[in-house]
């Protein structure tokens, strides 16, 4: 059901333009050439086989990027039709959100970033900020997806206003096309960031389940989710285990996404946003949950990280990681002429400068999925160590 839409959402019609002027589709919105560019872009693709928690060969059944970036779009949608926003943009910044990690998840980023350090860094928000401006080369008449404004301020700030040192791959485009950002990012944003929250706090328990890194019995003395299952076994008392788990891991969901709704529409008063532009200055988020839920949540995110993230498998396919993305990087930092021919341009570029080729094989190292990064170093540098 789509509510009436509120004053402060984003519309088509006031967006703010691209990079390189272009005539609008006669059938479609702005945010709509935004989102079908994402997902014909190759670094959606390769979503499919980067990791969320496990590695992308652990499991057909576990998340991965890409179907995390779905289920976060799918929630946004939701959360923007009950608040009035437009569920285009959400939708075009959900499904680019994770398009700049590396692979190997949280720990391929780790181990990159350590690695970036003395050429400034590596981060997946400005990373995915890279791709779409730059480094998706299908276009005659530019680089990049050419997205508006309005979708490419999303993907750098839906986590909030972006502090200094600003990531360089962020700062290079904010030089030639200004995102602001000191400021908020427009509601529709913010709905794809704490729809992200809701995605990975339901999928990783379901995924941890799966997983056999704990019991539904350590659920049950969690803030919400206990409360949950306590539920289903008063109205289902013979539901069978499978059943149980999805009939309280749903309920879980929507006590999150109503959260946010309820709390938002609250906030959307207290701030009394007549405009996009007052949401993105109003020196607050608001879109957000409860302190009360945040608070919660923060309990069952110790748990997580806990039993699931520092568990001694996780941990053991963490160093693997940690092994293939540093023998890579330095790999080709040393020798940048086993990068394939086509980034050879950019490194004739280059000239030779140890920064501008580090970012090279940066872009290039973090644009694998986790299965190619693996066969590179086995092709590259020798078996992996047992």
């Amino acid at each position: 059901m789509q509510f009436e839409m509120a004053p402060f959402a984003s519309r088509p019609e006031t967006a703010r333009g691209r990079l390189f002027p272009e005539a609008e589709s006669a059938f479609r919105t702005c945010f709509q050439r935004d989102r079908d560019r994402i997902i014909h872009s190759s670094a959606f693709r390769r979503l499919k086989h980067k990791t969320q928690v496990f590695l992308e060969h652990e499991g057909d059944y576990y998340r991965t990027r890409l179907t995390h970036s779905i289920e976060v779009a799918q929630v946004a949608r939701t959360i923007c039709g009950a608040l009035g926003l437009n569920s285009e943009l959400t939708e075009a910044v959900a499904l680019a959100h994770d398009l700049g990690h590396t692979p190997f998840g949280h720990t391929g980023e780790d181990s990159l970033d350590a690695l970036m350090q003395p050429y400034g860094g590596f981060d997946h928000n400005a990373q995915a900020i890279r791709i779409v401006t730059s480094l998706e080369r299908h276009y005659a008449d530019w680089d990049g997806l050419n997205l508006t404004w309005d979708c490419l301020e999303g993907i750098a700030k839906h986590n909030g206003p972006v502090a200094a040192p600003v990531p360089y791959a962020l700062a290079e485009y904010d030089a030639r096309h200004d995102l602001e950002l000191g400021t908020h990012a427009s509601a529709e944003a913010q709905v794809a960031a704490l729809s992200d929250d809701i995605a990975y706090n339901h999928h990783d328990i379901h995924d941890g389940l799966r997983a056999g890194l704990f019991e539904v019995e350590e659920l049950l003395g969690l803030p919400i989710v206990g409360a949950c299952f306590r539920e289903v076994d008063a109205r289902y008392p013979a539901l069978d285990p499978a059943r149980r788990q999805h009939e309280a891991l749903r309920r879980f969901f929507g006590v999150l996404v109503e959260d946010v709704i309820s709390t938002s529409r609250a906030t959307a008063g207290e701030i009394a946003a007549e405009s996009a532009f007052d949401v993105r200055h109003a020196g607050r988020p608001l879109v957000r949950f409860s302190p009360a839920l945040w608070a919660d949540l923060k309990v069952i995110r110790a748990f997580l990280f806990e039993r699931m993230y520092r568990a001694p498998s996780v941990v053991r396919m963490r160093a693997r990681a940690s092994l293939i993305v540093e023998g890579l990087f330095e790999g080709y930092l040393a020798t940048p002429e086993l990068l394939p021919e086509e980034w050879h341009d950019a490194l004739s570029d280059a000239l030779g400068e140890q920064l501008e080729t580090a970012r090279i094989v940066s872009d290039y190292l973090s644009g694998m999925t986790d299965r190619f990064a693996t066969q590179e170093y086995m092709r590259l540098i020798g078996p992996l160590p047992e």
